[in-house]
């Protein structure tokens, strides 16, 4: 057996929060106030300003997000929404919690969002709205999916979970369709710890998802709470338990001043890493169309397995033993035995999105990794595809 190339385990992601995060949490904490209040106000603004969004709601998590978005939409049973098979499970989740029908179209081999090109044939009389995920960071094909959404009226609806700080000719992600919704997971370019939020345009929208967000109360929380507020409330429509915390926001509104600096490091890395891996015969690095700033959410590599000795899971416990963390995104909608049940669909129904499954990694990628780091991963990846190619 060989010697790992670290001696330590490198995780496969870590969040970076420095004295600014620490003090305002204590804030919090002595202000006697940690729920929804003045510090998600706060970090509404900020999103509102970084991301050029009218609007913006923050909330318990980008799930909550894509489940209001929909709601808003007053969904009918049999009415359905188009998304990628190559997405976390959430994401159909909240299409089946909002009533509707989750319908998957395949996606793009270069980028792996969703491909407008197989938009149409996936259109039913009952489609109501499109989900583009932008994955890994990369944008979607938003001018295209835009385009075909308004020839037949339909909302779209960006699964921006990744897309943070990314953007398409200046454009940023998640302004682009008709609603964005973000995440500020631990493992996001920046974090609560959880949480996440809904952007968009439309003053209405962003009325009653604030509504929807905490229970469907007709006003903010914190503020019958204040020697100006009032006792009564009134509840306009069943909403639920999806409000943001001060004590997440605490972090956020530092995290987000970090985000310019927090990508700039993840795009630095994604070059080393191309740097290393670009000549390498059996590894595919992820591609970046001209136009587009990828906030580099993932770094996820295509193993050519023809050209190697080993399997997708034996590359990773091999990483695994050279003290790499590493990830899969994602197993495909349709391969859980939910969906694949409800939706009677089978491995082959999405042959680019299985294909590339079959194939991907993801590394490290994050800005508290210093550059010996980054070339321990190089390393180790180069190490083990040479030692399967021999």
């Amino acid at each position: 057996m060989t010697t790992p190339v670290r001696e330590t385990f490198l995780p496969f992601s870590l969040p970076e929060f420095g004295d600014e995060e620490r003090r305002e949490v204590l804030e919090v904490l002595d202000s006697g106030w940690v729920t929804t209040g003045p510090r998600v106000a706060l970090l509404e603004t900020a999103l509102q300003e970084y991301t050029g969004a009218a609007h913006a709601v923050c909330m318990s998590s980008c799930s909550a997000a894509l489940h209001v978005a929909l709601v808003l939409l007053d969904l009918k049973p049999g009415d359905e929404v188009i998304t990628s098979p190559l997405t976390f499970c959430s994401t159909a989740h909240a299409i089946v919690h909002a009533g509707g029908t989750p319908v998957l179209a395949d996606v793009e081999p270069d980028t792996l969002n969703l491909d407008p090109q197989k938009l149409p044939a996936a259109m039913t009389e009952k489609t109501r709205a499109i989900i583009p995920v932008h994955f890994g960071g990369h944008p979607s094909d938003m001018d295209a999916i835009t385009e075909i959404a308004r020839t037949r009226d339909l909302v779209v609806i960006e699964d921006a979970a990744h897309g943070l700080g990314s953007s398409i000719h200046g454009r940023p992600a998640g302004t682009l369709g008709d609603m964005g919704c973000f995440s500020f997971y631990a493992t996001k370019n920046i974090t609560t710890g959880e949480g996440g939020a809904l952007v968009t345009s439309d003053a209405g929208w962003a009325d009653q998802a604030r509504r929807l967000a905490f229970h469907g109360m007709d006003r903010d929380a914190w503020k019958r709470y204040r020697r100006s507020g009032s006792w009564y409330y009134e509840v306009n429509l069943p909403g639920f338990k999806y409000n943001m915390t001060d004590l997440e926001a605490a972090l956020g509104i530092h995290q987000i001043k970090k985000l310019p600096e927090f990508n700039r490091r993840r795009a630095e890395i994604a070059s080393r890493y191309d740097a290393g891996f670009g000549d390498h015969p059996a590894i595919q690095i992820p591609t970046g169309r001209s136009g587009v700033d990828h906030a580099r959410h993932l770094y996820p590599v295509q193993l050519r397995l023809s050209r190697l000795g080993v399997s997708r899971a034996q590359f990773i416990d091999e990483l695994t033993a050279e003290n790499i963390g590493s990830s899969v995104h994602f197993i495909p909608i349709h391969y859980h035995p939910y969906y694949r049940e409800r939706l009677a669909l089978q491995p082959g129904s999405y042959p680019v999105a299985e294909t590339a499954y079959e194939r991907l990694v993801s590394l490290p990628i994050y800005p508290k990794m210093s550059d010996q780091d980054v070339d321990d991963v190089v390393s180790a990846v180069r190490k083990i595809a040479d030692r399967s190619m021999d």
